[in-house]
């Protein structure tokens, strides 16, 4: 194929010269991927190894990362890290840099889900969910831009929203999760503003699934609530997930999509009714 040389372009008097660009060639690159332990995590690990990125897995379930792929050429790597540590996130990022490369592409994946009502919860639940699913992805956005400007990196980063970042399904337990993924949803957008007005070619996406079969319900609520959560709604798989994702890595450099919901055919608002 062809690459096309940069072309100038008239508007009237003005002239302005257009700078093309291929598309983000993935082989060699680094990733980072929290809570690639399983669920939409592992699944994105095989993923971006198959177009040759090397992968480096967050998770307090290391051993699980690095049984994910067997033959991998030496480029799955996989660090323990807590999420709810500020601290083990920065020392993550900076490990990976000296050992690994600088990174080109994060996908903030890790989420968890509790029992979790406002009036009869508990604060250690709700710091919990609230560190995982918005601090600690904040505190990785922020790393992940440091490193791709110190080393002149165009890079991506794409944050794991949910649907419940758009739509409320009006169900008490699920009030921090949901308002969680309402944080994050504003905060992404916030932070392509803020690489906008710097100049930066750092794209951000806002990636929400609907309900994606994975082991989140079962944790957070049980098997029984989880069994009766997937015979009776519409679900898609990790792997729908992690497809979008190499999809989004695959757009040219001049597009941000800043912002994707991807759902199961049928998927409506409603009440789960979890009791």
């Amino acid at each position: 194929m062809q690459i096309p040389k940069d072309r100038h372009i008239k508007f009237g008097r003005a002239k302005f010269k257009i700078k093309i660009t291929n598309n983000m060639n993935l082989e060699d690159k680094v990733a980072i991927i929290t809570g690639a332990s399983a669920g939409i995590g592992a699944a994105t690990v095989k993923a971006l190894l198959k177009h040759g990125m090397k992968v480096v897995g967050f998770a307090r379930r290391k051993e699980l990362i690095e049984n994910l792929v067997k033959n991998h050429n030496g480029k799955v790597f996989a660090r323990c890290v807590d999420l709810t540590k500020p601290q083990e996130i920065l020392d993550g990022f900076d490990w990976v840099t000296k050992n690994v490369g600088p990174i080109h592409v994060l996908i903030n994946n890790a989420g968890i889900s509790k029992d979790a009502p406002i009036l009869t919860g508990n604060l250690e639940d709700w710091k919990q969910i609230m560190d995982t699913n918005f601090m600690s992805i904040a505190i990785g956005c922020k790393a992940a831009v440091k490193i791709m400007r110190e080393h002149l990196i165009d890079g991506y980063i794409i944050n794991i929203n949910s649907v419940l970042g758009y739509y409320d399904i009006q169900e008490p337990s699920l009030t921090m999760y949901t308002s969680s993924k309402y944080a994050l949803r504003v905060m992404t957008e916030n932070i392509r503003l803020e690489l906008a007005k710097i100049g930066s070619n750092i794209r951000i996406t806002n990636l929400a699934p609907g309900l994606v079969k994975t082991d989140i319900f079962e944790t957070a609520f049980g098997i029984n609530i989880s069994n009766a959560v997937y015979e009776n709604l519409p679900f898609i798989f990790s792997e729908d997930i992690a497809d979008t994702i190499t999809y989004l890595l695959s757009t040219p450099p001049r597009v941000n999509i800043s912002e994707m919901l991807v759902v199961p055919t049928g998927e409506i608002s409603k009440k789960l009714n979890l009791y």
